[in-house]
């Protein structure tokens, strides 16, 4: 079998070739790189350094220390890669540091110091270009039976380092350079083929799009064209673009939805596949802390790889607060342990721990933690980043990881830098990127050898530019049928960029974002292309029909208008009312129905807050009003503590929710959480000090319970049954809730009840019955009072803790509990005809629920006539004081 090479360039070019030959049946070619020529011809297992190799050794190199001149800077982020980039320029260029014309320089001392600790690093059998060419050298004279004739197929531009063994090769074996017509071939001596262009003028034209995103669309839009016209295959297809970055995430994202087979060429980014996810998100953890939204993402991510997390109990995570911060261990500690006294099957739960623990450490524990979470190409990946830079910017470096195309080139559909195309030409091309920032790209220096230190003529043998250039001219000789150049009119943060300088001479085609292309790329670009076809899809004419009932001057569906007695509706009012439910029911009806109807809700943020949101306050004062009283009763009792009981009481509260709340719901870092709960003390303080309590008798409670269901646990002593029923007169609402506080006679003839509110008191505070809806707590609580207890007399109060303090007494309580009772029966009624209107607080920005509310300033223009129409009867209780 005779033997004979093929020379290539790139890794489209090699996996391209390897399928014609297998195609083909060719026995005896082997298709090489100009380092793996060298490699096979030097023998005794030798092999090019790799990129990955070589990053190492330069760190390794780098570490060791002992410059004249970098010595200041070799701890700096990126330093290994520029310097290896830099060393790659300098074999490349066949320059040789130990040269007396570079013996001044301590730079270049520098650079031949590492170089010799990278030779020293590196596996026996492993070379730099330069020692793996002088390698191949000394065996030349093998070259007839282990290389045979030689073809270099498709090369536009041989570095210096390689020249020396092509012309010896030359001289030992027939080798033939099948070159395009722009490659840099005047220092070849041996016989040049000018590849032959096709007998056909392949067409070429110019689109402009909007920005690189439009870019991929259109790209799309034009392979699959080819593809369905039969016009080509797949493999006749290729994108290509100077630089790729700019256009890989969206090629990534569309792809897909397309359902065109893609080829990565350069492969595809590591974060948009599983393997990278989970080493993105225990880098999430490891740099920024635990807390409980991230725990719960790399447990999905990392479970079912074979590690100690799959020996975890099914849906633990289920057991956990949703709300909760957990930012400690203890934290987790301390819920799990709780989690496991209410279910024992939680006991496994507990090995989580350990792993929690290692996770605290922080970054230094990369390593450790990379053993626990990942296995296979995950923590390939992840050893891979770690090489690449430090551990403090792993995050950086998973960014620019790759990983290997799922798709063949030879069956696909290519996408590729101008590099890789020139030296694998097809059929069709479309080229992206043609900007005067992109194309052509800048030569921006070396940073390690600047010119100063080294001229670029001679240091930088293929300047970007000049390449960049060359590749052009290549992939339009070689494109047979047809060539699309493309560019955008602004960048993808929105900035104007201009047309390439190797556009001068191209008419170009505006194409507009918003135009109906000839082919869609995918369903939702053809139902855009076809309006026709758009207005039969439900959801489209859902959408369409509530744009149109928006711009009406009548009450639509979309406004609020359904079938009377609807059961959703019914439903939502039937359930037991809280004070909240209830203020929603009367001052947004149709809130009401989104949140406790539709049951829409706001979702949590995924980050730790620097706050707390206004009503979580005002939780939290209650909780430690409650704590506070709850230590004092029985014993001494409330109303005979004297101050400082009261405050030693306020303290142990302050201590206990300090500890037991970030287990519970979402608090702010450390530092402002202790600042946090310290200021809901010193207001708690206020309300606890300010008694005003006559009988020493008297009991006290706080969060006392009412009108709760048949499962509800009494955990302390408490005033009445809290299971009670507990109803409005005259409507069918049944209420449920918790006092604020009740202070209550030891004879039970009189109560007072006491809402407190954290804000400052209002203007004309005084005048306050219900607010129009929004104060209903302290006349709900004393109508629970009534039903619960043996018809004491009752007083009501407001307690505005915020601001300057102010206790408001409420004048006539059957006043307003009548009051509420109509109000109560008009929004029933309302809603039991089928109309929910918005509140007059609905657009403000407190109303959690305003986002699904037309964002127009004009929508209540249009619907203030029926609006006021069909909110007439409770108008005239939302101006109530």
């Amino acid at each position: 079998m005779r033997i004979r090479t093929t020379v290539i360039e790139g890794s489209l070019a090699f996996q391209m070739r390897r399928a014609a030959a297998a195609r083909a049946n060719d026995c005896g070619l082997q298709i090489l790189t100009l380092p793996l020529l060298a490699a096979r011809l030097a023998g005794g297992f030798a092999t090019p350094i790799t990129p990955e190799r070589l990053d190492l050794a330069v760190q390794d190199a780098l570490a060791e220390g002992g410059f004249r001149d970098l010595e200041g800077v070799r701890h700096l982020p990126g330093m290994s890669r520029a310097v290896a980039r830099s060393l790659r320029k300098i074999w490349d260029a066949d320059i040789d540091l130990r040269s007396e014309h570079h013996a001044g320089n301590d730079r270049l001392k520098d650079l031949a110091l590492i170089e010799d600790r990278v030779r020293r690093s590196l596996p026996v059998a492993m070379l730099a270009s330069r020692d793996l060419r002088n390698a191949a050298l000394g065996r030349i004279q093998h070259a007839a039976r282990t290389i045979g004739p030689v073809n270099l197929s498709s090369l536009s531009f041989i570095a210096p380092v390689w020249r020396s063994l092509i012309e010896a090769l030359a001289r030992e074996v027939p080798v033939e350079w099948h070159a395009p017509k722009y490659a840099e071939t005047e220092w070849f001596t041996g016989i040049i083929l000018w590849q032959a262009r096709s007998a056909r003028e392949p067409t070429i034209s110019a689109v402009s799009c909007a920005d690189p995103h439009d870019e991929v669309v259109e790209s799309l839009r034009w392979a699959r064209h080819l593809i369905v016209s039969g016009a080509a295959k797949p493999h006749e297809i290729a994108i290509g673009s100077a630089g790729t970055i700019a256009w890989d995430d969206h090629f990534c994202a569309l792809a897909a939805d397309a359902g065109l087979r893609l080829h990565f060429t350069h492969g595809i980014p590591a974060l948009s596949t599983r393997d990278g996810q989970r080493c993105a998100a225990l880098a999430d953890v490891l740099l920024h802390g635990l807390n409980q939204q991230r725990i719960r993402r790399l447990m999905s991510l990392c479970r079912g790889q074979g590690t100690s997390l799959d020996a975890l109990p099914e849906r633990w995570l289920g057991a956990v607060p949703r709300g909760a911060t957990l930012a400690r261990v203890e934290d987790w500690r301390r819920t799990i342990a709780a989690a496991a006294l209410k279910d024992p099957s939680l006991l496994g739960t507990q090995a989580i721990l350990p792993l929690l623990e290692v996770l605290m450490k922080g970054i230094s524990a990369a390593q450790e933690a990379a053993h626990h979470f990942l296995r296979g190409r995950a923590l390939q990946l992840w050893d891979a980043a770690l090489r690449k830079a430090p551990t403090e910017a792993i995050e950086l470096s998973l960014g620019n990881s790759r990983f290997s195309s799922e798709n063949e080139a030879a069956d696909s559909i290519v996408w590729c830098s101008a590099r890789e195309l020139a030296a694998a030409p097809r059929a069709f091309v479309r080229l992206l990127g043609l900007t005067d920032r992109s194309w052509p790209r800048r030569d921006g220096g070396d940073s390690i050898v600047p010119d100063h230190v080294l001229s670029a003529e001679e240091f930088d043998v293929d300047p970007i530019a000049q390449a960049d250039r060359r590749h052009f001219r290549v992939i339009l000789e070689g494109a047979s049928a047809g060539v699309v150049l493309s560019r955008s009119r602004r960048s993808a943060q929105g900035a104007r960029v201009g047309r390439s300088p190797l556009l001068q001479d191209v008419t170009e085609t505006y194409l507009s974002r918003a135009r109906i292309p000839e082919h869609a790329w995918s369903e939702s670009d053809r139902l855009m292309a076809r309006p026709s076809d758009a207005a039969k899809t439900p959801r489209i004419v859902s959408a369409d029909q509530c744009w149109r009932n928006w711009h009406l001057g009548q009450f639509t569906p979309n406004d609020g208008l359904f079938a009377a007695d609807h059961p959703v509706v019914l439903k939502a009012i039937g359930r037991v009312q809280s004070p909240t439910s209830l203020r929603l029911l009367l001052r947004d009806p149709l809130g009401f129905i989104w949140r406790y109807g539709l049951g829409w809700s706001v979702p949590r943020d995924r980050e730790q807050p620097l706050t707390i949101a206004p009503d979580e306050f005002g939780k939290l004062v209650h909780e430690l009003l409650r704590r506070a009283v709850d230590t004092l009763e029985p014993h001494p009792g409330y109303a005979r503590a004297s101050d400082p009981e009261i405050e030693a009481a306020l303290q142990e509260a302050v201590r206990t929710v300090r500890e037991d709340w970030p287990l519970e719901g979402q608090v702010p870092p450390s530092l402002l959480w202790t600042n946090t709960v310290d200021f809901a003390a010193s207001m708690a303080s206020v309300g606890l000090l300010r008694k005003e309590i006559s009988d020493t008798g008297t009991r006290s409670w706080t969060e006392v319970p009412f009108g709760q269901p048949d499962d509800f646990a009494v955990e302390r002593e408490l005033p009445w049954d809290p299971k009670i029923p507990v109803s409005v007169p005259g409507t069918p609402i049944s209420l449920r809730g918790t006092i604020d506080r009740l202070d209550l006679r030891s004879d039970r003839s009189a109560a007072r009840v006491t809402d407190y509110k954290t804000s400052a008191p209002p203007k004309n505070a005084g005048r306050i019955v219900i607010g129009g809806g929004s104060e209903l707590q302290r006349a709900l609580y004393s109508l629970a009072c009534r039903q619960l207890l043996e018809d004491p007399r009752i007083v009501a109060r407001l307690f505005y803790l915020g601001g300057e303090t102010m206790v408001l007494r409420l004048n006539d309580i059957d006043a307003a509990i009548e009051q509420i009772a109509d109000f109560v029966n008009a929004a029933v009624e309302m809603l039991s005809r089928g109309v929910a209107v918005h509140g007059r607080s609905s657009f403000d920005a407190s109303n959690d629920l305003r986002l699904a509310l037309p964002a127009s300033p004009g929508y209540g223009r249009r619907k203030l006539v029926a609006y006021n129409r069909a909110s007439e009867k409770l108008a005239r209780f939302w101006s109530a004081p």
